[in-house]
């Protein structure tokens, strides 16, 4: 979904990493970086507070190894048509990617070994009608990619090698008419853990949660309270643990710009409850937890730290951004944070926006 249009995304989360919890009056700090391209960069992937990987249009990818100070843009030879909507990032040297384009064969996934010297295509799709929206790996050689459904069925695949991919379309439930995702930030799909993964979509009667608890092999479906309609519906979701997650949407559509929400589980997405109404418009692209791989601080607890960000039709290229310290019980919007469709966390001190024009920005809390 989002073949040619652009998307929202929404960060929240919660901490208590040294400001007590739910302060409106601590702002994270902010800092501007130099991507190195203008082209609009769609999906970031921290691998630590110094390697960050981040994809998007032309067929270009950043990276840097020194927490941003420097940035590296490239074009993966070939590939200056298609959109980079996801991207994963697992060292300095390796790293996956995954394209949309025009045409059946344009959906593909790539990996390099080498820092980005080559690469290679690990998958190429053969399906008419898949549109692959997004991947999420539990380690650097098991993960998952999700297409929006064909006829009724998602033709998700998955790896267990980091070499090979292979359909995992009979494992997955059946889908809504026109049910799909949104390649927004790289975020529709999340895992935890060993095997926990879930998906969210939009586009049928109702915007659901798809989850698997043993890597793949099955999976539930699961309503969910946001707005669902042919632009609407779970735009991205992350988890804290096996129990804990959030999810962000709204709707595409700009003659419906009041519609961005989130809504929070606490079963393992089996149920939803609607947060707080977020201070965005448009609708959320991408949220993540601050703390990012982080588990609890120092103290032992948990962090509930959310970063969103949103845009809005027609042109998707302004937008706002925001945080809760609380999954979404109280929201602080942050100033002069415009334009950036996607956001990650290697840890609460090193975050990054990306967004239009190549811009990048560091946020600290």
């Amino acid at each position: 979904m989002l073949k040619r249009s652009l998307a929202v995304f929404l960060i929240v989360g919660t901490t208590t990493f040294g400001f007590a919890q739910g302060r409106k009056d601590h702002q994270p700090k902010l800092t501007p970086q130099k991507s190195g391209t203008d082209q609009l960069l769609i999906a970031v992937s921290p691998v630590d507070s110094r390697v960050v990987w981040a994809s998007g249009t032309g067929g270009t990818y950043v990276r840097t190894t020194d927490g941003g100070k420097h940035w590296t843009a490239a074009v993966v030879p070939g590939a200056d048509s298609l959109q980079f909507r996801d991207v994963q990032g697992v060292s300095e040297k390796e790293a996956y990617l995954l394209s949309i384009g025009n045409n059946t064969g344009d959906f593909k996934i790539y990996k390099t070994v080498d820092g980005g010297k080559t690469w290679n295509v690990e998958f190429q799709n053969q399906t008419s009608g898949a549109f692959y929206d997004c991947f999420g790996f539990w380690n650097r050689r098991r993960g998952i990619a999700h297409s929006d459904s064909v006829n009724g069925v998602f033709p998700d695949i998955r790896t267990t090698d980091g070499k090979t991919w292979n359909s995992i379309a009979n494992n997955m439930p059946p889908a809504q008419q026109g049910e799909a995702s949104f390649a927004a930030s790289g975020t529709c799909v999340t895992t935890e853990g060993h095997d926990n993964a879930w998906i969210g979509t939009g586009g049928g009667a109702i915007a659901r949660i798809l989850a698997t608890t043993d890597g793949g092999d099955t999976w539930n479906a699961y309503d969910t309270p946001l707005l669902s309609s042919a632009t609407a519906g779970v735009i991205t979701v992350a988890f804290r643990d096996h129990k804990n997650g959030i999810i962000g949407g709204g709707d595409l559509d700009q003659k419906d710009p009041d519609k961005a929400a989130t809504a929070t589980s606490n079963d393992g997405g089996k149920t939803w409850t609607l947060t707080n109404k977020p201070p965005v418009k448009g609708a959320i692209f991408c949220l993540a937890y601050a703390r990012g791989n982080h588990h609890g601080d120092e103290h032992g607890h948990d962090d509930r730290t959310v970063v969103i960000t949103a845009e809005t039709a027609p042109n998707f290229n302004s937008g706002a951004a925001a945080w809760t310290p609380d999954e979404g019980k109280t929201w602080v919007k942050l100033k002069k944070v415009s334009g950036f469709w996607g956001v990650g966390f290697a840890d609460p001190h090193a975050g990054w926006f990306v967004g239009n024009k190549g811009h990048i920005v560091k946020i600290s809390f």
